[in-house]
């Protein structure tokens, strides 16, 4: 046995080929699954830190497994270590937990070696999540950003962005009505969903025109990267 070997391998722990090929497949497993989570993205915070702990983490519990290897003295040390870390970041959305719980479960079975079911279901996870996101499963309406305005308070108004929206989109509802300017002006909010051929600026010019019609802004429900 070579030195290398040795070094990887004190007592029964797995060789330095299989321990190398775990850890570069947890990578390549943990780098497919955070890929399918930013293609299949659909929230309004896009957080590029999380992507790259889905990355890492999978090659964190497959480091993690071949150190254990089948000692339960180490399993136990192990455990106990990782009670004492408090992880205090809120994943708000379940969508979120369930990539973290598939890159480090992918990690465990690179580390444990069993490769086969490491790679199917891996694979089988993210081609479920493609087929979800793109049939848009689970969704009864999609609406693809809110439009803001202010318009005087006369109900000529309202029928005339009303009319506005119901040619520049495929579906709209409102969602908020208020007073301002001491009841002289109601502000109005719409979700709306645009047909595939549209312009988003066509859909602000063409309220805009609206006689009246002043604070137009559209939010689009789109992800928001960080810098």
């Amino acid at each position: 046995m070579s030195a290398l070997d040795t070094f990887f391998s004190p007592a029964s722990s797995p060789t330095a080929k299989a321990a190398i090929l775990s850890l570069l497949l947890a990578f390549v497993l943990g780098q497919a699954i955070a890929a399918v989570y930013m293609w299949t993205f659909r929230g309004m915070s896009y957080s590029r830190s999380f992507v790259v702990a889905i990355t890492t983490g999978g090659i964190v519990s497959a480091m993690l497994m071949l150190a254990i290897n089948n000692s339960i003295a180490a399993g136990l040390g192990i455990a106990g270590s990782l009670a004492i870390i408090r992880f205090r970041t809120a994943m708000r959305d379940p969508r979120d937990m369930v990539f973290i719980f598939v890159a480090l479960g992918a990690g465990i079975a690179a580390g444990l070696r069993a490769w086969g079911p490491a790679v199917a279901g891996t694979g089988l996870f993210c081609v479920v999540s493609i087929v979800l996101t793109w049939s848009e499963f689970g969704s009864q309406q999609r609406f693809d950003g809110l439009l803001r305005l202010q318009l005087p308070a006369t109900a000529e108004a309202e029928r005339e962005v009303a009319n506005v929206l119901q040619r520049t989109t495929r579906r709209f509802a409102l969602v908020t009505l208020r007073e301002v300017a001491q009841g002289e002006a109601m502000q109005y909010a719409y979700q709306v969903r645009l047909p595939a051929r549209m312009a988003r600026g066509d859909l602000v010019r063409a309220v805009e025109a609206i006689g009246g019609a002043t604070d137009v802004s559209l939010l689009l429900q789109d992800p928001t990267l960080e810098i």
